[in-house]
């Protein structure tokens, strides 16, 4: 059995004295691992650095083997960013937030999408904004994505201010205030667009990871990566 994919790489291990096992996010076969010869080399290693994009063929005799890959460079997006700590370690979260909260070969075609577009995003100035929007994605992609669209209590659609921890719906300003302590803030550029302040970036963030640890990674008896936390550090 073969088949051929884009991919990302997410995590790579050792494998023997010269191999590496790889795993990606493909677009179209979701998270799969799969054994490079020579992962260890020159010619491979510059390839397996998380988040490159690559164009994987793999091939083994059954589907639930690991099996081997072959890879070929497309975009090297682990090297462009080795002199820029905090758009490296966002990388960095990105992958290892993939390949802790998603199942193997499961297809997931949006949160492939989404990486990507994380990728292209950290060679601008609004990356932290966009890595937000690609949090919420992950969620969305998985089945929990939260409704930021109207207040839950009045179904009004302005003065969103807040979002339940219980439901993970908007609650208006005057609708939440008496419960302000029990809510988290809501970012006003998750509702209006544009960029956010290191504030409403930490606030964000600290409200996608509530929700990512509570729905997706406690049930995988897993916790949110400690690369995460490194980002959020250099963020400042």
């Amino acid at each position: 059995m073969e088949w051929d994919d884009d991919g990302i790489v997410l995590a790579v291990r050792r494998h023997g004295e010269t191999g590496a096992v790889a795993s990606l996010l493909t677009r179209s076969h979701g998270r799969h691992a799969g054994l490079v010869h020579g992962g260890q080399g020159r010619t491979n290693r510059p390839i397996l650095q998380p988040g490159n994009l690559v164009r994987a063929k793999w091939t083994g005799r059954l589907p639930e083997q690991l099996g081997n890959f072959k890879l070929e460079m497309l975009h090297a997006y682990g090297a462009a960013f080795l002199d820029d700590a905090a758009r490296l370690s966002a990388l960095g979260s990105a992958c290892a937030l993939v390949e802790t909260a998603l199942a193997e070969r499961q297809p997931h075609p949006a949160c492939h999408a989404a990486l990507v577009a994380l990728l292209h995003a950290l060679e601008a100035e609004s990356w932290p904004s966009i890595y937000v929007h690609f949090e919420l994605a992950l969620l969305r992609d998985l089945g929990f994505g939260l409704d930021l669209s109207a207040c839950a209590a009045t179904g009004q659609t302005d003065d969103l201010a807040w979002v339940s921890p219980k439901t993970g719906r908007a609650v208006s300003r005057a609708a939440g205030e008496p419960y302000r302590d029990k809510l988290f803030k809501l970012p006003a550029f998750l509702v209006e667009g544009g960029e956010g302040d290191a504030a409403a970036i930490r606030e964000g963030l600290e409200m996608t990871g509530f929700f990512l640890q509570r729905h997706v990674l406690d049930s995988r008896h897993a916790v949110l990566p400690a690369a995460r936390g490194r980002m959020i550090g250099r963020l400042g």
